[in-house]
């Protein structure tokens, strides 16, 4: 069967993010990781989770009497307004009415801890660090998350000196070690503590700490205007070429700010020579030949904020994206930057609490203007995903009316529009300036030609395809959907049977284009092994409702009638098309009409 699924979509997907390249601090090398990553998540919670809520153990059946808030809510059904939320990927709601569970019950030190867990996730850090749990028995997991945010939140609220204090005297560990040693020097800095600060990071460290503990520690030499001592490391950064990559435009903002403007512009452009394509470089190219004013040395909080990006991105890496959303709620309550929202909603999305990653997406302010783009076109993408075709479009219409020159939005515009079967609009954006280019790609045309065959402007669709095909002859969805249209026409069934063939040959495990290359057996008149492709087609695809209805007409063909009159009543129950619907319920009365038979397909010949 010809079938324009989601594919075209999420190629843009993967072409959109990149020009959204926005951290201003370089991305970190991912190392393989000493510290142990858990085998257990933080939680699972959201709409992939495989148990909506984490059970817990510790709720007497009975309480005598049984707690209740102000407003007369029962404790238990607060709990159980909590699960519910949390089933749903409502985060923040959840974590609301843990928190009041909590409050009425804190001799439950599971629901304590649940609570604690909760909070964080959905960024309530208040009342996490509130109730910190102290437990032996619970954790590292938990223990070591409530000593990172009881220090972040201290600092958050002022008292440096105090969550100085608390690292120093009980450094947080595995598995959150790496958080804790990368922010321990800029609060130390902020508490006036500048032995710790400055003290060189721990040689047997993991590799990644090691690094950014001395890019790190060079910011905060600059601080102290030690300038000789923080060129010599940047300057080593940025010629080794393991890290290079990183820490280039780093060294050349710190020679713009101490006013070597000439010097930056010649390692930018040098850098560039080897890596044309760098965005960063680009755009730190750009401003210092424009003379413009150079990046700002962070402060002590932005400092902090950006080494828990770095420890959440190397989670993230590492698989545990439940513990870079921690990461990232205690950077966004130190700095709040738009980037680290933009980070936080992936992160959540790649943790699958996509309704939570959807709300902070939608936070992303539109002043920000590429940001907020991006933000919207990941919005879409996940509404997508999650099958509301009318919500995602919308957020790619906002993400387009902010950066209207952007053809790639367009182009997710365009896939959303064939997906509502609003063809007309999708060959409105397909047809316009930004996508109907000399140089366009062959998915932008195979999208048009899938519009215009949708419309029965067959000359036009086929021309499309075929131009598509020019563009990228092996592509097996192209071969798929040209091929089909000419068999199931049957104008030509022989060419579109042999680029059938060709799309199989190198997609195998697609079940609808095994399907196509049964109904073009089926059309050249090769019933037996039309029957078999078309079988081992559904087991794949067993509840698509086309290659159903193509086995019951092969099983016609072959003297199977039963089992036809089986695959087309199964055909009814798959949610076919009015047209499909109407011809089913017509063949399950007269059968094909081919045959040395007038009974119809519920009796044997």
């Amino acid at each position: 069967m010809r079938q324009l699924s989601l594919r075209s979509l999420l190629i843009a997907t993967a072409l959109a993010v990149p020009a959204f390249a926005l951290a201003q601090e370089p991305l970190p090398i991912v190392v393989p990781a000493q510290e142990p990553v858990p085998e257990q998540p933080l939680i699972v919670m959201g709409e992939a989770a495989e148990t909506p809520a984490p059970t817990i153990e510790a709720i007497p059946r009975v309480w005598a009497p049984v707690p209740r808030d102000d407003a007369g809510r029962s404790a238990y059904g607060l709990y159980l307004s909590a699960r519910s939320a949390l089933s749903q990927g409502q985060t923040g709601v959840g974590a609301d009415f843990l928190a009041s569970v909590e409050a009425l019950t804190p001799e439950q030190p599971a629901i304590q801890d649940q609570t604690f867990i909760t909070a964080l996730m959905a960024g309530d850090l208040n009342v996490a660090a509130r109730i910190t749990p102290a437990s032996t028995t619970a954790s590292p997991v938990i223990t070591e998350a409530g000593a990172l945010v009881t220090a972040v939140q201290s600092f958050v609220g002022g008292d440096a000196r105090s969550a100085n204090q608390s690292l120093k005297a009980h450094p947080v560990g595995a598995p959150h070690a790496r958080a804790g040693v990368l922010i321990a020097p800029w609060i130390a800095a902020a508490a006036g503590d500048w032995d710790t600060a400055l003290a060189e990071p721990n040689p047997t460290g993991d590799p990644l700490s090691l690094l950014f503990g001395r890019y790190h520690r060079a910011q905060l030499l600059e601080h102290r205007r030690r300038y000789p001592e923080v060129e010599a490391a940047l300057k080593a950064l940025a010629e080794d070429r393991r890290t290079a990559p990183q820490f280039r435009v780093s060294y050349g903002e710190f020679l713009e700010r101490r006013g070597r403007g000439d010097e930056a512009r010649a390692l930018y452009e040098g850098a560039l020579a080897g890596a044309p394509s760098d965005g960063g470089l680009t755009r730190a190219l750009s401003r210092v030949t424009s003379r413009g004013r150079p990046p700002a040395l962070p402060d002590f909080r932005k400092g902090a904020a950006r080494a828990l990006t770095i420890a959440a991105a190397q989670a993230s890496a590492e698989g545990a994206h439940e513990f870079a959303v921690v990461y990232l709620r205690l950077s966004l309550n130190l700095d709040r930057e738009p980037e680290t929202l933009y980070v936080l909603g992936q992160t959540l999305s790649q943790a699958g609490m996509n309704t939570a990653a959807r709300a902070v997406l939608a936070e992303v302010p539109v002043s920000e203007t590429a940001i907020h783009a991006a933000a919207q076109v990941q919005r879409g993408l996940s509404l997508a995903r999650d099958e509301q075709p009318e919500e995602a479009l919308a957020a790619f219409r906002t993400a387009a009316a902010v950066t209207p020159q952007d053809p790639r939005i367009p182009y997710l515009a365009a896939g959303q529009l064939l997906q509502l079967e609003r063809y007309e609009e999708a060959l409105d954006l397909l047809n316009g300036p930004l996508l109907n280019t000399a140089d366009q790609s062959g998915d932008v045309r195979f999208m048009r030609g899938a519009a215009y065959e949708s419309l029965g402007r067959i000359p036009e669709a086929e021309a499309e395809l075929w131009a598509a095909l020019q563009v990228e002859p092996d592509e097996p969805a192209y071969l798929n959907y040209l091929g089909y249209l000419w068999v199931d026409s049957g104008t030509r069934v022989a060419e579109g049977a042999e680029m059938i063939a060709r799309a199989h040959a190198a997609d195998p495990d697609d079940g609808n284009i095994q399907d196509s290359l049964g109904w073009a057996q089926y059309r050249q008149g090769q019933y037996d092994v039309a029957v078999d492709t078309l079988e081992q087609a559904v087991a794949k695809e067993p509840a698509n409702a086309e290659i159903n209805d193509h086995l019951g007409d092969a099983y016609w063909k072959v003297g199977r009638r039963r089992e036809a009159g089986f695959q087309w009543n199964r055909v009814l129950t798959l949610d076919p098309d009015a047209e499909r619907r109407a011809e089913v319920e017509r063949k399950l009365v007269q059968g094909l009409g081919d045959a040395d038979t007038g009974v119809g397909a519920g009796g044997e010949p």
